[in-house]
């Protein structure tokens, strides 16, 4: 069975969401300093990338 544009899409989603996760993570538990905002903002910075993927979905 091969990946359509909306499967694509979906595994984009799920990816940039773990991404997202991981940075916000990183930047809560190693960092102490400036760092972790960048971290975090970055993190949320996936999270609305992957929220756009996701509201592609069918129409494209």
């Amino acid at each position: 069975m091969g990946m359509n544009k909306n499967t694509v899409l979906a595994w984009a989603t799920w990816i940039m969401i773990i991404v997202g996760i991981g940075l916000i993570v990183l930047g809560v538990i190693k960092y102490e300093e400036v760092a972790a905002i960048g971290f975090s903002a970055v993190g949320i910075g996936f999270f609305a990338i992957a929220w756009v993927f996701n509201a592609l979905k069918g129409r494209v």
